[in-house]
């Protein structure tokens, strides 16, 4: 099994590393792959440019192979859309199993996502829980508890994971470096240390 983690990761940070690496172990999943949105649609234009978000990424996780970047939704013009993304990963690697991580907020507006039964079709979707968090309140029909069944089944089920908490978002880091602050501790030091060298998000 493939994990796939979308984001703008404008930057990268440990609340995408850490909790990507739970769900791997957790799961036994052969490699996470980060995927670097081009155009988002539910959200605003990074800030960064896509050459400069893929910068950080590799100094990031270029150390553990573990973590794959895979660059697709970068290539691709128009928005990036989950399903497009899918649909090519099926199309390369069809006989393998593939989770989409997801955070409880963009889990809960997954419906509101472009196809999202055509996405269930194509993989299962794994839902990072803080600890506490109630389970999710959709998709009733297709949730398991039980992680060996993501392994029995190709497509369509929904899991809840707890994984750690880390408050960290990448808004709160921009805001850091625009004041002049640091924001170390919550994003990998090769990637502020490259944040720094290139004077990305300068402070204003």
């Amino acid at each position: 099994m493939i994990g796939i983690l979308g984001g703008t990761f404008d930057p990268i940070h440990y609340g995408h590393l850490r909790t990507a690496l739970d769900v791997q172990q957790h799961l036994g999943l052969e490699q996470i792959r980060l995927i670097p949105l081009r155009d988002p649609p539910h959200r605003t234009q990074p800030t960064l440019s896509a050459a400069q978000r893929l910068a950080l990424l590799h100094a990031a996780v270029d150390d553990n192979p573990l973590f794959h970047i895979d660059t697709r939704e970068l290539e691709r013009s128009g928005k990036s859309y989950t399903l497009e993304t899918l649909q090519s990963l099926r199309r390369e690697l069809p006989e393998e199993t593939f989770c989409l991580l997801l955070g409880s907020d963009a889990f809960n507006g997954f419906h509101t996502w472009h196809r999202p039964e055509a996405i269930l079709g194509l993989a299962h979707l794994v839902v990072m829980q803080r600890p506490g968090e109630p389970e999710p309140a959709r998709y009733h029909e297709q949730l398991t508890h039980d992680p060996e069944a993501l392994k029995r089944q190709a497509a369509g089920l929904v899991l809840a994971l707890p994984v750690t908490q880390l408050e960290i978002s990448a808004t709160r880091i921009r805001e850091l470096l625009r004041h002049g602050q640091s924001p170390r501790y919550l994003l990998p030091d090769a990637v502020l240390e490259l944040i720094r060298r290139r004077r990305l998000y300068p402070s204003g």
